[in-house]
């Protein structure tokens, strides 16, 4: 395995990032806009192969092989690829890599996905540029990044003024907390720039964590999430959405 050692490793608290991503509303939210926007524009039924790049315990993959995908999941840590192998355990076109993005044999896809990675790599534009080569012409790289901006205008919100005026960092890093956001626009220079064909842009969780009543994002989730698909793919909502999806096709 090839790993950068500033990259996050989540060996030791895989089960606990599984319940507190999966297991929470604003988790489940996030994978199920996810999917809503990766089917509003992708026929999978032309796709054969998929990437899960930092797919950590599967829940993408599963999704990818009942679509009936060959689905090569990839990540640093052995104990989320060994929660994504019981997940996935009834599938036998299942293919886990213990590697990070960097260190990943060169092979082409019809799809890759790497969804709430880049935040926590030490150098995400160089993996940005490794996962387009990896991308056939003509095929899908869908990516998700935790939004920078968003994460201001919520602490904003919250009133964690002495924590902005820090620069957002703190001594004691929380494990389950991304270090490293992107800002949207910047990260759309860079994929501008290269042999791709933006299709689809959203924000992903664009209400949910603003809601003046927490309570409400078990109690009004079908309501939430309709307000979700509906706006997050417009302006100027989905640039305030706590991650920021950008799907695109390579041209050349």
């Amino acid at each position: 395995m090839c790993s950068d050692k500033n990259d996050q490793n989540f060996d030791a608290i895989a089960n606990k990032f599984e319940k507190n991503i999966y297991g929470t509303s604003k988790g489940r939210l996030r994978h199920e806009l996810l999917l809503y926007h990766l089917n509003r524009n992708i026929d999978f039924s032309t796709l054969n192969s998929a990437l899960d790049a930092g797919g950590g315990t599967g829940e993408m993959s599963l999704v990818l092989l009942d679509k009936g995908l060959d689905v090569t999941l990839s990540d640093i840590s052995n104990e989320t690829l060994e929660i994504a192998r019981q997940k996935c355990q009834n599938s036998n076109t299942l293919t886990l890599v213990l590697s990070d993005i960097l260190g990943l044999a060169h092979k082409q896809y019809d799809l890759v996905v790497c969804h709430a990675v880049l935040e926590w790599l030490h150098d995400p534009y160089t993996n940005i540029q490794k996962l387009i080569a990896m991308t056939k012409v003509g095929g899908y790289f869908s990516l998700t990044f935790f939004n920078k901006d968003a994460q201001l205008m919520g602490n904003l919100l919250y009133g964690n003024f002495d924590y902005v005026r820090q620069g957002m960092k703190v001594k004691n890093q929380v494990r389950l907390s991304p270090d490293k956001p992107l800002q949207p626009k910047v990260v759309l220079d860079f994929i501008n720039q290269q042999n791709v064909t933006v299709i689809s842009m959203a924000g992903i969780r664009c209400f949910h964590d603003y809601l003046k009543h927490p309570d409400m994002q078990q109690t009004h989730y079908e309501q939430l999430k309709e307000a979700e698909m509906t706006f997050g793919t417009k302006e100027p909502f989905m640039w305030l959405g706590k991650y920021f999806h950008i799907l695109m096709r390579r041209v050349a």
